[in-house]
């Protein structure tokens, strides 16, 4: 236990057996394509606007809500501080009650466990509850690699699996598709799927349902991630909303759940914070409508054989991390995405891992590792954010994100060294401490008029700045400088005028 917190015969962030860590392309790259999908743009749209107002509705309904914030995020600061110790109590626990635990340095050891597990029941399918953990890991296509079959009982995953897509959001991984592409999908992908099937909601679920409870009722081995796991009593937690993890939780022979070691709480009377916290931050909901609680074999009642894969995959790394610690307290409800108005615009596909929006920003580098590379995607990824704090505001736990970012952007610029960023704020330094410079500066600044659209706006920058008009329009500069202004008499009236105003209530007060 001790040597795996320490990781000792591997260094930290590896860039192997991460999964689904690591992305194709650096992230301006992949949003400017995603940018130019008008349809896309319109499902998350519509999909953030009516989350984000179901969970202010939720959470405006609480009058402790920010001392749960505290509460919440108090728990997990305490649970990192003492990690270690926590998972040693847990793994006892588990084992106590008929469990067995495994540990995972990286991604690719939690693969070979589960399918050597799988493969020792006999069984060539398993049915899987939504785990982010398992996509982080790429565990699906490591089980088919080797001949087993993973089915998706998340509708939302289902869909997306199907479709041979990839999870676009935390939540909600289809948020990206909509009825009508859902409706083909299904005709496409699920045998017997009736021809005259319409995009109604209910008739697209049943055909799901029907889909699936086939392979609840024939399918042995169920693999699961876990919301939470509590270290005093050894019990596991998964909130869900279809029923779909009720059914894989208790009608498999053999259970096994793939879990991060931050998921971990140190009582069991800290899920009444947490259960309260997820489904307002996440679904907009009062409460989750399926909770499942499970400590470890039940003889008669349930799996009679279950696994706990214990998953480091770059965390201890992270623990490592003075700042970037704070990352490890999320419990990823995706409140940070559904305000965030960079991944309102690019949707989860461009940042190019299992977490996209602003906690994966912060996340996947953490956990994956920025290089110093030309090209690395990891390392483009905590520019991904206006940093305008809607993050910070919206998480249940108040992970400071905005804070996180810049303190990653600053490592990234230790490690690459010259930027072009450090380089262009040496070069404005030089000309701002110029008055004469400075003046000529602005003038020649004025030229960027004769290259202006009629909008009043230049979109296209001549090198080194086509980077920055690739993706946004700059306004052109204006007739008159701020200075030429203030030296004329139009502006020396105007602050004249604001002067007055400012002191009008001191002077009434001195009456």
């Amino acid at each position: 236990m001790s040597t795996f917190l320490g990781m000792p015969r591997r260094p930290p962030r590896s860039p192997y057996g991460t999964g689904n860590l690591r992305g194709e392309r650096p992230f301006p790259e992949a949003a400017h394509d995603e940018l130019g999908n008008g349809q896309l743009r319109h499902n998350l749209g519509r999909a953030t606007r009516t989350i984000r107002a179901k969970r202010l509705d939720v959470t405006g309904e609480v009058p402790d809500w920010e001392a749960l914030r505290d509460a919440g995020s108090a728990i997990k600061t305490d649970t990192m501080n003492r990690l270690p110790e926590l998972l040693e109590q847990l793994e006892a626990k588990v084992t106590e009650h008929g469990g067995t635990v495994h540990w995972a340095r990286d991604g690719a050891e939690a693969n070979e466990i589960v399918a050597r597990l799988v493969e020792a029941t006999g069984s060539s399918e398993v049915i899987k509850v939504k785990s982010m953990a398992t996509q982080e890991i790429g565990l699906n296509e490591h089980l088919a690699s080797v001949g087993i079959t993973p089915h998706e009982t998340d509708l939302a995953e289902l869909i997306v699996q199907l479709a041979h897509d990839k999870p676009s959001h935390i939540l909600v991984p289809a948020i990206h598709r909509n009825r009508d592409e859902i409706r083909q999908i299904f005709l496409d992908r699920i045998p017997g799927a009736d021809p005259e099937l319409d995009n109604d909601p209910g008739r697209l679920a049943a055909v799901a349902r029907a889909y699936l409870r086939e392979k609840f009722m024939t399918t042995k081995v169920a693999v699961s991630g876990a919301n939470f796991a509590v270290a005093e009593t050894g019990t596991l937690a998964v909130v869900e909303s279809e029923g779909n993890g009720r059914m894989c939780l208790t009608l498999p022979d053999t259970l096994i759940t793939v879990m991060g070691i931050e998921k971990v709480l140190p009582r069991h009377q800290d899920l009444e914070v947490f259960l309260q916290l997820l489904p307002r931050s996440s679904t907009g909901e009062r409460m989750n409508p399926y909770t499942s609680l499970w400590t470890g074999v039940t003889p008669g009642d349930g799996p009679q054989e279950f696994h706990l894969i214990l998953l480091d995959n770059g965390r201890t790394a992270a623990l490592a991390d003075a700042v970037g610690r704070a990352a490890l307290n999320c419990i990823r409800c995706s409140a940070c995405l559904n305000v965030c108005p960079v991944y309102e615009r690019t949707g989860g596909h461009a940042y190019g891992s299992t977490y996209p929006g602003p906690i994966g920003a912060v996340l996947t580098p953490q956990l994956a590792g920025m290089h110093a590379t030309e090209g690395d995607p990891n390392s483009s990824l905590p520019y991904a954010s206006s940093l305008c704090g809607a993050c910070f505001d919206a998480c249940p736990v108040k992970i400071d994100i905005p804070s996180l970012l810049v303190e990653l952007r600053h490592q990234h610029t230790e490690q690459t060294g010259a930027t072009p960023e450090k380089l262009a704020m040496k070069a404005a330094a030089a000309v701002m401490r110029r008055t004469r410079l400075y003046t000529g500066a602005q003038k020649a600044a004025g030229l960027g008029r004769i290259v202006a659209d009629r909008d009043g706006t230049i979109s296209r920058l001549p090198p080194p700045f086509t980077g920055w008009s690739d993706s946004r329009d700059t306004p052109a500069p204006p007739r008159q400088t701020f200075r030429d202004w203030y030296a004329s008499a139009e502006g020396r009236a105007a602050l004249r005028t604001a002067a007055d105003e400012h002191d009008r209530p001191h002077r009434e007060d001195e009456r």
